[in-house]
């Protein structure tokens, strides 16, 4: 029998497609400089860690940092600015707060003054407020225990130009040394009433204030003394409502401590409880990171988000000080985060904090990949890589064509990310290591972030999520994966 040309050619169709292996992708090099992201925020040049001060005013998205705009190491702290309108991309703005004779300008938080109860703006321009610590860096260097104290300022101009408050310091410090990082919220209280609540952290614990005018405050509570991690300081609290899936209210309470974290220095640990006249009662004296990789630190959430966005969100400094003053980079130093949506989830009965990537993030989406398996091309040094998890074990190594690797593996009920030959680590003894969670409940499906300098992997969009920086010598290009991942896609991410 003679077959037609029509039926020869679907054939010939269908030969080709069961034969097709991986597309083709050819890798192309950033012009960046040298372990500069394409999609994580830096300053353009000097030091930044904690993020500090973040508000949604008016379609923006305000993110304020601890920086030094003078060298790529601590230094005397100012708030640095950048602003953006889809998380995405951002724009850098001039200094917001400097030094000035009451100190350094360490971390804190903003809000708007809707209601201008601080009297600092009016009821048609209310203020944005800065709360803010001051750090007497002299006063530090002596025997004084009272060199930190809380402080304002306010801006009338959507967060352009700022002035400090004359009435400065708002909460003097009570006689403690590590005395810091303010951050404030309004709640209504169970009378109908509105109060600001201060969550601040002080040396191993946290007190709770409150306050009817941002100006007095006075203490309501302390909590965490005899629970919780206690390996180091206490920073960078945060507290947070959110429901749980069956609909209960629940209080989750960020606190950043350095050193003590599961991978050594520093990390962020986070209880769930309720928050009731001025008190945090934990539900139990279980150990939570939000984050189990070495470096998401500091991290807090924005403020005055619209009430459609329906979402907790977050950001944090991708660094560890372990050794953030000596990553090898040269004009900058130091990354945020991506942009994380933080929501509750349970596992057997028990309560945890998911952290997913925000939904935003899918703009940076260009070209995509489907990859069936062995090795790949990769086509950038900044990819977003999405895959399901079958038999609940998996491996994915990136590598170079100097033969240096990180593996991303997930068995024997852990999740790891290995660094020990992933490029530069010299500059400190503890940089080169393996990390890993225990992760007890099944895998299905992972979502890893890699830009020049960082992974960030999300496990079940973020019920476990890991994040590390990295320095190879020339960049990742080769993606190898086991046969318990499927449906692979490789993203490639616009600059």
């Amino acid at each position: 029998m003679k077959l037609s040309n029509s039926i020869l050619s679907v054939l010939c169709i269908l030969l080709i497609s069961s034969c097709q292996t991986d597309p083709e992708i050819t890798f192309e090099s950033s012009s960046t400089e040298e372990f500069r992201p394409l999609y994580h925020f830096t300053p353009e040049t000097g030091w930044m860690n904690d993020p500090n001060g973040l508000i949604y005013l008016d379609g923006e998205y305000h993110l304020f940092y601890q920086h030094y705009p003078d060298a790529t190491v601590w230094g005397p702290m100012h708030w640095g600015h950048a602003v953006s309108t889809d998380l995405v991309n951002w724009e850098s703005l001039p200094i917001a707060l400097y030094p000035d004779s009451l100190g350094y300008i360490f971390s804190g938080s903003a809000v708007l003054d809707t209601e201008n109860s601080s009297g600092l703006g009016t009821t048609e321009n209310p203020p944005m407020v800065a709360i803010f610590t001051y750090h007497n860096a002299e006063e530090a260097n002596t025997s004084s225990d009272t060199f930190q104290y809380q402080a304002l300022a306010f801006s009338l101009d959507k967060g352009r130009t700022w002035e400090k408050y004359d009435g400065n310091p708002v909460l003097p410090n009570p006689g403690i040394r590590d005395f810091r990082d303010p951050k404030v919220s309004q709640i209504t209280n169970p009378d109908g009433s509105k109060s600001w609540i201060m969550t601040l952290a002080v040396l191993d614990h946290i007190n709770f204030y409150s306050s009817p005018d941002l100006k007095n405050w006075t203490l309501q509570s302390e909590f965490g003394e005899t629970i919780g991690a206690h390996g180091g300081v206490w920073e960078c609290p945060d507290l947070l409502p959110f429901k749980t899936p069956s609909g209960e209210d629940k209080w989750v309470l960020l606190v950043s401590i350095n050193p003590g974290g599961p991978q050594k220095g520093s990390a962020t640990q986070y209880f769930i409880g309720d928050f009731e006249n001025g008190q945090f009662t934990p539900d139990d004296t279980m150990l939570r990171w939000l984050d189990y990789g070495p470096d998401n630190y500091a991290g807090v959430t924005w403020s005055n988000l619209p009430s459609d966005q329906n979402r907790t969100l977050f950001i944090g400094w991708m660094s560890n000080w372990l050794y953030a003053n000596e990553v090898p980079t040269k004009a900058w130093r130091s990354a945020m985060t991506v942009p994380r949506e933080l929501s509750l989830f349970d596992v057997d009965g028990t309560l945890l904090l998911k952290s997913a990537p925000a939904k935003e993030l899918e703009k940076l989406r260009a070209d995509d990949y489907k990859i069936s398996g062995g090795n790949s091309t990769l086509p950038s040094e900044a990819v977003e890589i999405t895959a399901g998890v079958t038999d609940n074990t998996f491996t994915i190594t990136l590598s170079n064509e100097l033969e240096e690797t990180v593996v991303i593996s997930k068995e024997n009920g852990l999740v790891s990310i290995d660094r020990r030959n992933a490029g530069k680590a010299d500059f400190n003894a503890e940089f080169a290591a393996m990390h890993s969670a225990p992760m007890s409940w099944e895998a299905k499906e992972i979502r890893i972030f890699l830009d020049a300098s960082s992974i960030e992997l999300f496990v079940n969009d973020g019920e476990l999520a890991m994040t590390s920086v990295l320095f190879p010598t020339s960049p990742w290009k080769t993606l190898t994966i086991s046969e318990n991942l499927k449906s692979l896609k490789i993203y490639n991410l616009k600059k």
